[in-house]
């Protein structure tokens, strides 16, 4: 469960999670060697350090070691991904959606495009924005924020409901 975590809260890809390797961890930060798009730092959130601080350290180089070959990785097939999924009654949620997730979160939060585009490791904001999801009720909020802002310059600061 510790790598579902660590994916949410960080907005990784599952290679770079089921790869890290404790010289990768470094404070508030992971610095990954081999990210798809290159070298990057990865800003860790407290509950993400604490995910990694709860981790249990071996004899071996990764932070998520195969359990019966601590020299290798974790699989990448996560049968507890499979069994997690099941039980939340989700079947149909791959493990790549928990990217897409911390990307809406971070939109809906207002954070810049920029900002999580350089937070997910994509080398153009325009990528970012095919993981960025908003639904309607986030966007009617919008839209109901917008026009009070606007009718509010348009009355000359006072509030408006639409009379």
């Amino acid at each position: 469960m510790a790598i579902i975590r660590l994916l949410l809260l960080t907005g990784c890809r599952k290679s770079e999670i089921l790869t890290l390797r404790w010289r990768d961890v470094d404070g508030n930060t992971l610095n990954l060697t081999d990210a798809k798009t290159g070298p990057r730092r990865v800003f860790l959130s407290a509950p993400a350090r604490a995910v990694l601080e709860r981790q249990p350290r071996s004899e071996s180089v990764y932070v998520f070691p195969a359990p019966r070959s601590p020299k290798r990785p974790l699989s990448h097939h996560l049968p507890l991904w499979r069994l997690a999924r099941k039980e939340a009654g989700i079947e149909d949620v791959r493990l790549h959606d928990l990217r897409h997730t911390f990307a809406s979160r971070a939109i809906l939060q207002g954070v810049p495009l920029p900002v999580v585009s350089r937070l997910l490791g994509h080398e153009r904001p325009s990528m970012t924005l095919r993981y960025a999801h908003v639904g309607d009720r986030e966007t009617e909020a919008a839209a109901e924020c917008i026009g009070v802002v606007i009718a509010q310059a348009l009355c000359g600061g006072e509030a408006s409901n639409g009379d």
